[in-house]
């Protein structure tokens, strides 16, 4: 057998779905088997690899061992001349493993293979190709020495910038995406080294590879597409730990004496400095718009008591200056807090959010006025007149950053880009009915045709027009159908047309559309697959409020409510642990239902069935409540049924 395939999944269906496809496309002709080998995936890996690849050698893990582990697995079975790790987030052109294969056979010395990457916008991906970390490598990768002089053999040895990306060279380290490597070598330096979880384990065997006396190759005759960032999140703490880890254990293995420890005083120096990168990157973007909110409407504020002082009161001083400190910081404070809890950051063009959460504010600010020391009641007018300055300035500034993101003042209109589907008129139609299913809005301008259809009243051109039709109507996505297009094709026009444009594909009988805008972002997808309510970050933030707040009525009204309850001191327990977040009031039915495929709550006091007043249900009955819990929340169902399960308050 020629070659063996090896994809380790975890949690990514649909990019596995398309991965198989494009590989079940290029290895027709040649002597090659291909195993999937899941970590134990709670979505719907393994039954999708069941029914639509019968012909894949599935291994189904019971946990997650790991990369390395899933891949060795694979390739103690593997009966191929060369073994390639491929990611599952790739799509392979249909003659990638042809030519692969050529280059090795022509090439005895090479031991291992990479081929050029992009993303899922076109741009190249510089981990196509890569040096060694040694600690000056190390040190200028971590402080961005690198990505100030790109082209700098010096500075950049990390990625290799001074080599051409379209000419094949000899490089030290393979991308762990798409690793060819001869089965013989794998032989004599042995598999991948299973102390590596994840990362590391491409550069590991990349330097086995080399020490014993072969070569590893950048191929720049073929392409692939990596999304990059599915099976983790790379703006994450625990990606900065994994990663820098992975380089501690490589520096203690292949390094030793002073050289082995600068190597990882350095690593552990770059852990922090990344985490603290990570850490302010993180709070900034959370934090940003909430902060121009705040000194927006400070700024307007000053400016309205200095006009309302002189106009009404006929003094610019009339207001004193604990209006500054005191009253101005309060009223900021429960309109951006309104705001907040509306949801108006979490989709920060939603500009009903960002209205429903200004008039809370100002509803809630009437309510406490009345409350306030007399000294903190200088004017209700202040009030009125900051609500409408607080609305006319949040609505303004989303406005004009949306204009410098999109180029256009339609506020919570991204999905109305421009579009054109590549396919023919059957995918096509197939396409526009997933969208539609998705609840995906798109402004279609038309379809342009695979190569030999030439109907002008259905298509708005040919293929081979395709960025005359990008250019005259300002497209600003495309959508390939690749059961029309070849894989080779979709990504010579993503290359040509450039990385402003947003690129999908929509795999052959696939109920998904994939893509990525930036390889700095997970790969964006649409499928009709059920999304629950429970799991949005509004709903999560709102529940917890919800929660607490009971948790305090509860508190306060005690020596009444526990009159209806059942069991007197596990509802007091239960206050407690509430308060805390080890509990939720309201949660999934528990008795021995599995909800594992259910988006993570904390475990729950009461649920949907408490609200039934029914006893005996089956289980799929009451999997079937769990599941439209989390599917339909809202917050009111809480609170319905906290009310009609009272008495099991302290269960």
């Amino acid at each position: 057998m020629k070659l063996s395939i090896i994809i380790v999944n975890y949690n990514v269906q649909y990019f596995l779905e398309q991965a198989l496809l494009s590989v079940r496309k290029a290895i027709v002709g040649i002597d090659a088997e291909v195993f999937v080998v899941d970590n134990n995936s709670v979505d719907d890996s393994v039954p999708m690899v069941k029914d639509k690849f019968p012909e894949v050698h599935l291994i189904q893990n019971k946990s997650n061992p790991g990369f390395s582990t899933a891949n060795n697995q694979a390739i103690k079975l593997s009966k191929g001349e060369y073994v390639l790790l491929l990611n599952p987030d790739t799509i392979v052109e249909e003659d990638t493993f042809e030519k692969c294969i050529a280059f090795m056979d022509a090439h005895s010395d090479a031991g291992g293979l990479g081929v050029k990457m992009i993303d899922g916008s076109g741009k190249f991906l510089p981990e196509s190709k890569r040096g060694f970390p040694s600690p000056f490598v190390a040190f200028c990768k971590t402080f961005g020495l690198s990505s100030i002089f790109p082209k700098s053999k010096t500075f950049n040895r990390y990625h290799l910038g001074f080599l051409d990306k379209n000419t094949t060279h000899e490089v030290d380290v393979l991308a762990g995406a798409f690793m060819m490597l001869r089965k013989s070598v794998l032989d004599k330096i042995g598999l991948l080294d299973e102390s590596f979880f994840m990362y590391g384990e491409d550069i590991d065997l990349s330097y086995r590879i080399v020490k014993a006396g072969y070569k590893n190759y950048y191929f720049a005759d073929t392409t692939i597409i990596h999304y990059k960032g599915e099976s983790t999140k790379k703006g994450s703490l625990n990606y900065v730990k994994v990663f820098y880890n992975a380089m501690i254990i490589f520096a203690r293995k292949h390094f030793v004496g002073e050289k082995a420890k600068l190597f990882i005083l350095m690593l552990h120096a770059a852990i922090y400095f990344r985490a603290f990168i990570t850490l302010m990157g993180n709070f900034f973007r959370k934090i940003y718009l909430p902060l121009i909110d705040a000194s927006l409407i400070l700024g307007g504020l000053i400016v309205l008591k200095g006009f309302w002082a002189s106009i009404y009161y006929d003094d610019p001083d009339y207001y004193q200056s604990a209006y500054l400190w005191f009253n101005f910081p309060l009223y900021i404070f429960i309109w951006i807090t309104a705001i907040f809890f509306s949801g108006g950051y979490d989709e920060k063009y939603n500009i009903r959010r960002l209205v429903r959460g200004v008039i809370m504010g100002s509803l809630l600010l009437a309510a406490v006025y009345g409350f306030l020391d007399l000294q903190y009641r200088p004017s209700r007018a202040l009030i009125v007149m900051g609500a409408a300055w607080t609305l006319f300035s949040t609505v303004s500034i989303r406005m004009i950053l949306h204009f410098f993101q999109y180029q256009n003042f339609n506020v919570g209109k991204k999905g109305q880009r421009p579009v054109v589907i590549i396919g023919s008129k059957k995918e096509s139609d197939r396409v526009m009915n997933l969208l539609m299913q998705a609840q995906v809005t798109t402004n279609l301008i038309g379809t342009v045709a695979p190569n030999g259809e030439q109907d002008s009243s259905i298509y708005l051109s040919e293929l081979d027009q395709l960025e005359e039709v990008v250019h005259i109507y300002k497209i600003q996505e495309l959508i390939f159908c690749s059961k029309d297009i070849p894989a080779q094709n979709i990504m010579k026009w993503m290359t040509k047309l450039g990385t402003d444009l947003e690129y999908k594909i929509v795999p052959e009988e696939s109920l998904s559309i994939i893509g990525s805008s930036s390889k700095n972002t997970s790969g964006e997808l649409y499928t009709i697959d059920i999304r629950f309510q429970i799991a949005t970050s509004m709903n999560q933030r709102n529940k917890r409020m919800l929660d607490f707040s009971l948790s305090i009525l509860f508190i306060l009204f005690f020596v009444v409510i526990i009159l209806f309850v059942k069991n007197k001191m596990g509802f007091a327990r239960n206050i407690f642990h509430v308060l805390i977040g080890n509990k939720t009031w309201v949660g999934y039915a528990k008795d021995n239902v599995d909800f594992d495929n259910l988006p993570k709550i904390k475990p729950a006091v009461l649920s949907p069935l408490d609200a039934l007043k029914l006893d005996h249900l089956n289980i799929p009955t009451i999997q079937r409540l769990n599941f439209l819990y989390a599917k339909d929340y809202e917050l009111m169902k809480d609170v319905d049924i906290v009310w009609k399960g009272i008495r099991n308050l302290g269960r």
